[in-house]
């Protein structure tokens, strides 16, 4: 009978094996035939051929391979805003490309990526092709950015969201409290607003007159550019704004001049055919992005020498804690080994580091800058700003020779906090209770921590510092902040106390910050490049970016099952909880100061 039994267990595990290695490789597989299906294949443009832009879900600066996106991301997948612009200004140049379409959707990146897409549009314009723009679900950004075609349709029952710029925190002060947690905070920065969701109820003050400032400021820009293109004056656009258009009948955005027709899919398709010169029973040659990455350049000679484009993206973090991160990060292990190397590369006569990153640990910040200040001392570097490139994101440009950013790229916010939870009501109401020996004075310091019993999942602290450890604390965060007003002054050619006038935590757009001398121009990557080569008396150069973008492999093996849990936590307990999971996380990674700018805007 015994053996029976062990036969049986055998054959079980062996068939519970074998489930899980047969299970294994068919994900595998399944993954590399996702991977073919979207590799890059030789790709034969045909005459009569219309460039498709899809203005909807996440544009990065530079789309990167993601194996688990389509299992992840409740968006379309992402692309890259580098591509994105590449591909118009091919299509300005080859004779089979008679035009673009627009495709307008819940775009949701940054107003600053919008901007120079609408720009190349614009350039795009004067090869005397055609722009065609249709949407089925137009937000301000899709819109902002389609404003410039000859025609913008939109389908019948389709809807406009053009109702003014909007920001919305929550405040967990009294859940927190009622869970039995404390937010010990230490900041410097009157407008430093990260940790108010800790501390307030409600918005401050000071917070509020920034959020007004620059809200007011990047929609000042968008209806500019959408009144230049569509010749409705700016105090008409505000009017219709207010009629909350996204509720309005449809027929209403055609009245308002808005719109140039309301038509389904398949009549802008015989309009997108016929300005394409093909017959109604023709089928409709579009051409999309990856499509039009395969498609050579026109000739031209490769110069040896190189501008450097090199990309950073993302929260600044510790190398301990990005596998926690579901998206791209900034770590000093990768961007100061790729600072160094740029350093040490002669054919690199000057580097464009493009910054888009709201901020984050003061230290990792801090070892960047220190590498940016290496580079600088034997070529020019010219730091060119997304989205974001606030708090940690300016820390670790404030050092180059010069900045561009566009109009409204959110950066400054020269500011610096520490939270250290205390959770020890909680600990006292799971009955949890603490014991132990120190040496000093301080040796427990953060040490009681609550956990959760037989599963190790350690929580937050469960005692208050006292009032020595809370003096030292705040002194520590004041330090950082002197050392972050030094380099800004350093780099900038200010005062410590101009760049404190400006700072204490305030977030600027970049047309506020040029006005301010924190940045020296506006423009975009293109701006940043030209300036570089000035810098670096050249004419004769090869653009190259980096780092090297992994291919879809290399990005299979190397996720990490850290990186795996982030994406599954994220999709299953929502972006809130998700982001103060972050802050606890950087919290046990021991880096303290951190250096970070809130998201702000929700439309």
């Amino acid at each position: 009978m015994k053996s029976f039994f062990k036969m049986m267990l055998a054959s079980t595990l062996g068939v519970i094996i074998a489930g899980v290695i047969l299970t294994f490789i068919s994900f595998i597989l399944f993954i590399g035939t996702m991977a073919s299906l979207g590799s890059s294949t030789a790709y034969n443009l045909q005459r009569n051929s219309i460039l498709e832009i899809r203005l909807d879900g996440v544009i990065d600066d530079r789309k990167s391979e993601d194996p688990f996106a389509f299992l992840f991301s409740s968006y379309p997948p992402s692309c890259g805003l580098n591509d994105i612009l590449a591909a118009i200004e091919k299509a300005k140049a080859n004779d089979k490309i008679k035009g673009i379409y627009l495709f307008a959707g819940p775009m949701t990146s940054g107003y600053a990526t919008a901007e120079p897409i609408r720009k190349a549009l614009l350039d795009f314009k004067e090869s005397g092709k055609f722009i065609v723009a249709y949407g089925e679900n137009f937000t301000h950004r899709s819109y902002y950015v389609s404003s410039v075609a000859d025609s913008i349709f939109m389908n019948p029952e389709g809807t406009m969201d053009f109702r003014g710029l909007s920001s919305t925190t929550q405040y967990n002060k009294r859940m927190l409290e009622k869970w039995g947690v404390e937010t010990q905070i230490f900041k410097v920065g009157t407008y430093k607003s990260a940790v108010e969701p800790y501390l307030l109820d409600q918005m401050s003050d000071a917070n509020r007159e920034q959020v007004t400032a620059f809200l007011h400021d990047i929609w000042g820009n968008l209806l500019k550019g959408i009144s230049e293109s569509r010749g409705i004056s700016v105090e008409q656009l505000n009017r219709y704004a207010d009629e909350s258009l996204i509720l309005a009948a449809p027929q209403k955005t055609v009245d308002y001049r808005l719109i140039d027709g309301l038509r389904y899919g398949d009549e802008v398709e015989n309009c997108l055919k016929a300005l394409a010169g093909l017959n109604p029973n023709d089928k409709l040659r579009l051409a999309g992005i990856e499509n039009m990455k395969q498609i050579p350049e026109g000739k031209k000679k490769l110069s040896p020498d190189k501008i450097a484009v090199l990309y950073a993206e993302g929260d600044i973090v510790s190398d301990a804690i990005s596998d926690f991160y579901s998206s791209g990060v900034i770590t000093a292990k990768e961007y100061v080994g790729e600072l160094n190397k740029l350093k040490d590369d002669d054919r690199v006569k000057a580097v464009v580091f493009r910054v888009n990153s709201p901020g984050g640990s003061g230290y990792i910040s801090e070892q960047i800058w220190h590498a940016v200040e290496q580079l600088r001392a034997v070529k020019p570097v010219v730091v060119s700003m997304g989205d974001y490139a606030a708090s940690g994101g300016y820390y670790i440009a404030c050092g180059a020779n010069k900045i561009i950013a566009e109009p409204t790229t959110l950066t400054g916010s020269i500011g610096v906090f520490g939270i250290v939870p205390n959770g020890a009501e909680l600990a006292k109401r799971m009955g949890a209770t603490y014991d132990g020996v120190s040496t000093n004075r301080h040796s427990n310091f953060v040490n009681e921590t609550l956990s959760i019993p037989l599963l190790g999942i350690g929580l937050l602290p469960a005692r208050a510092l006292n009032s020595d450890e809370c003096a030292m604390f705040q002194a520590y965060t004041e330090r950082f902040y002197d050392l972050f007003l030094t380099r800004v002054s350093e780099g900038r050619g200010k005062t410590k106390a101009s760049v404190d006038s400006i700072g204490q935590g305030r977030v600027w757009t970049g047309n506020q910050a040029l006005q301010l001398g924190l940045v020296d121009a506006l423009g975009g990557l293109d701006t940043a490049i030209r300036e570089a080569a000035a810098l670096a008396e050249t004419t004769d150069y090869t653009v190259r970016e980096y780092p090297a973008q992994k291919d879809f492999w290399m990005s299979l093996f190397e996720e990490s099952s850290g990186s795996v849990q982030a994406r599954l936590t994220q999709a299953f307990m929502g972006k809130e909880w998700y982001h103060q999971k972050k802050m606890l996380k950087a919290w046990q990674g021991y880096d303290y100061r951190q250096a970070v700018m809130p998201e702000y805007i929700a439309q």
